[in-house]
């Protein structure tokens, strides 16, 4: 695994984004890796339209990773209050899943919220089903909260295949972030 680097997205790379998160989530790109949702969903899980509103909010930004040049990774950071932040969108190249990149990013992608928002906690929803998703945050240190979310009705996140999916919860109270000097 080559050198990997972190910086936020800029609004000229959204309709990039978008492929990359769909490809990753949805269809038979998705399968390729391990975090398909291609069993449950179907349609979109994005468009370009939510990521220029995202890269352009005050209270969010889309980190992404790059290897050399290439984008291989992108994660969306919400802040939601004075002390958390959200983390949704999680997504490493199909064909690069399982290589200890998305070990590296997540990690990177907490440094950033507290950097950038000095918050302790992150949050996150993961679709009940996805038994290895929690066991992947799980050992990142994130614990299920037990809260239950219903899967949104809007066929812009997706077309559900299996009746009644939810989302859970999980948080991780974050240490201190690294100082970097420079």
């Amino acid at each position: 695994m080559s050198l990997m680097s972190y910086r936020k997205a800029q609004i000229e790379e959204a309709e990039l984004i978008v492929r990359l998160v769909n490809s990753a989530y949805r269809g038979d790109s998705s399968r390729v890796g391990w975090t398909t949702e291609a069993d449950y969903l179907d349609g979109q899980r994005t468009d370009e339209q939510e990521i220029q509103r995202l890269i352009q909010s005050e209270t969010s930004m889309i980190l992404l990773c790059l290897q050399a040049d290439e984008i291989i990774g992108s994660v969306l950071l919400e802040k939601k209050s004075a002390g958390s932040a959200y983390l949704g969108m999680f997504v490493v190249k199909p064909d690069l899943q399982g290589g200890g990149i998305g070990k590296q990013f997540i990690q990177a992608a907490e440094d950033s919220v507290q950097q950038e928002w000095g918050v302790t906690k992150m949050t996150m929803s993961v679709i009940t089903l996805r038994t290895e998703l929690f066991a992947f945050y799980e050992r990142r240190g994130y614990r299920r909260t037990g809260e239950l979310l219903p899967f949104p009705d809007d066929p812009r996140k997706g077309i559900q295949l299996v009746q009644n999916l939810q989302f859970e919860m999980l948080e991780k109270y974050l240490r201190p972030a690294p100082k970097y000097k420079g």
